[in-house]
């Protein structure tokens, strides 16, 4: 304890001048300061790469104990930090020096089956609200991997396997609650306070710390066709001519992500394949499932797949299909780009930097978004981006800090050649820690003027700054 203490006051995280023994009885959840047992497992990210140490971390058990939070770090002038399920990219859910609203105990999730509503603390997982939602057969757009945080996914905008066919994430809410920075509690809705509901769909978490979410949901499953097929680096080009042409026409119940990358060692590839540069698709159909077999058979009869795991499944079993690539504790580096549609130049681009990759654990994801979200109007939400048809995400992902250099270069080199394909906007989530001001913009465009001035009205001194960050105006 003396040593965790002594590293705390050496990184200026022990704020000897923050009575912080007056916070923690305040708090149902309690308070951890750097030498308490569950202070390190509570400040761990998802990525590696950063390891910061916060002054001290509050473990909300509800509202109340973030309103105590939050007043506490404003009287005190501490830097707020909010943490869901710590996935950012940007290691943005902690700073050193602040205080750490550790969200993870707050993971209720009431299901309304009637009004096809769910309500969910803003500590959810993803796989949380699928797996209550699913016990009636509905479910809201979220990611496709099951540890990331609902609160981080939909603050920002949030998109999934179900986006062509219900739109963003921030789309599906109807009504959310946060802690502002005088640490009063608001709802913010279409009626009430409509103007910080425009924000907190896709600004992310400048407004305030939000504390559930009301969705709407959607009849789906709990049956779907889902799963991968793969394919080696040779037969590539033939299944993308197939594969543009279908997703080009799909109805919004299909969507096909194109995944490049080496082969992983899952027991569906053949070992002699294993870290070979191969190309998978993954497939997700919310139709019936007879006629999702008939809309991808053409797939899977172009050239020789080397595995599938194409099967009929729960839709939660999909939703987490993707989490072993994914890991806590690795080390991650993405770039990332909005694409106006899926189109065979990038397609080629992409399949051209296979052999290319320096780590076996890394992978460039083309992932179509076209449909729903692109109905409404560019300023109907902070998210704006309507004009996007799919990401495009260069996911670098690998062990060992000495391997750092080579990787964040791979991934910024495959960046630079692929920006000419971009819409010229990009996804506040898949932003890293030194994009600034420019790609800001790019996210939000002609929305972040307005953001600005929202920020201006509800977080002046802008206390909520530990995140991509709008000024306020």
């Amino acid at each position: 304890m003396a040593d965790a203490v002594a590293q705390a006051e050496r990184s200026g995280t022990l704020r000897a001048d923050v009575p912080f023994e007056t916070l923690g009885p305040r708090l149902r959840g309690g308070l951890l300061l750097p030498d308490d047992p569950g202070y390190d497992d509570a400040r761990a990210l998802w990525n590696a790469m950063f390891d910061r140490r916060p002054a001290a971390i509050a473990r909300p058990l509800g509202v109340a104990d973030v309103v105590e939070a939050v007043r506490f770090g404003r009287e005190h002038g501490l830097p707020i930090a909010v943490k869901g399920g710590g996935h950012n990219i940007a290691g943005l859910a902690i700073a050193d020096g602040s205080l750490l609203l550790d969200m993870s105990r707050m993971r209720g999730v009431v299901v309304d089956p009637a009004e096809r509503t769910a309500i969910a603390q803003a500590g959810c997982l993803l796989g949380d609200v699928d797996r209550e939602t699913q016990v009636h057969g509905l479910a809201t757009v979220l990611g496709f991997v099951s540890s990331t945080g609902i609160a981080g996914l939909t603050l920002g905008g949030g998109f999934g396997y179900l986006t062509r066919r219900f739109g963003w994430t921030s789309d599906n809410v109807l009504e959310l609650q946060a802690v502002t920075a005088d640490g009063s509690v608001v709802r913010a809705s279409e009626r009430e306070n409509p103007d910080l509901f425009w924000a907190m769909r896709g600004g992310g978490g400048n407004f305030g710390v939000a504390t559930s979410f009301r969705y709407r949901l959607h009849e789906l499953g709990p049956e779907i066709l889902g799963g991968p097929v793969a394919w080696t680096a040779d037969d590539a080009p033939a299944v993308l001519d197939t594969y543009q042409a279908l997703i080009a026409d799909a109805p919004p119940e299909l969507n096909v992500v194109a995944i490049y990358r080496p082969a992983p060692p899952a027991p569906w590839i053949p070992q002699e394949h294993h870290f070979k540069p191969i190309l998978v698709l993954m497939i997700c159909d919310t139709g019936p499932v007879d006629e999702a077999e008939a809309r991808v058979r053409a797939l899977r009869s172009v050239g020789k797949p080397i595995g599938s795991a194409l099967a009929r499944r729960p839709y939660l079993a999909l939703q987490s299909l993707l989490d072993a690539t994914q890991p806590k504790g690795r080390r991650y580096y993405w770039k990332s780009e909005y694409l106006p549609t899926v189109e065979p130049d990038v397609l080629s681009y992409v399949a051209d930097r296979l052999p290319t990759f320096p780590s076996p654990h890394s992978g460039i994801i083309v992932f179509p978004i076209h449909g729903a979200h692109q109905r409404l109007p560019d300023d109907h939400s902070a998210v704006g981006n309507r004009n996007a048809g799919a990401v495009l995400n260069i996911g670098a992902s690998w062990e060992r800090a000495e391997d750092d250099e080579q990787n964040i270069d791979w991934a910024r080199e495959t960046w630079r050649g692929a920006r000419g394909f971009s819409t010229g906007g990009a996804y506040i989530n898949f932003l890293t820690e030194e994009e600034g001001e420019d790609r800001i913009r790019a996210c939000y465009g002609g929305n972040l003027e307005r953001l600005a001035r929202v920020k201006a009205a509800w977080d002046p001194d802008n206390l909520f700054r530990l995140n991509k960050n709008i000024a306020p105006s």
